[in-house]
């Protein structure tokens, strides 16, 4: 189930969207939508940090490094300041 939301649009805005959209083949709605979503993703850092991690975890992983080698990496690197 999903809510809705009112926004308040010029007309000749919203004429714009709706013949742009219209042309994509998409509901206003749908355009919407998904500029929300980017408007969200763009901002969301620790959802960008989480998937940051992943990626960086999942390439470790696929190399053999395990987290006791990246704390020995962290402790030389340290150790050279």
């Amino acid at each position: 189930m999903s809510d809705q939301m009112i926004v308040g649009i010029d007309p000749e805005l919203k004429s714009k969207v709706s013949n742009l959209a219209m042309a994509e083949g998409k509901s206003i709605s749908e355009v919407v939508r998904g500029l929300l979503l980017d408007y969200v993703r763009n901002r969301d850092i620790a959802a960008y940090v989480d998937d940051l991690w992943g990626r960086i975890g999942g390439k470790f992983v696929s190399r053999g490094i395990r987290p006791a080698d990246i704390q020995k990496a962290i402790r030389a690197a340290r150790a050279h300041k």
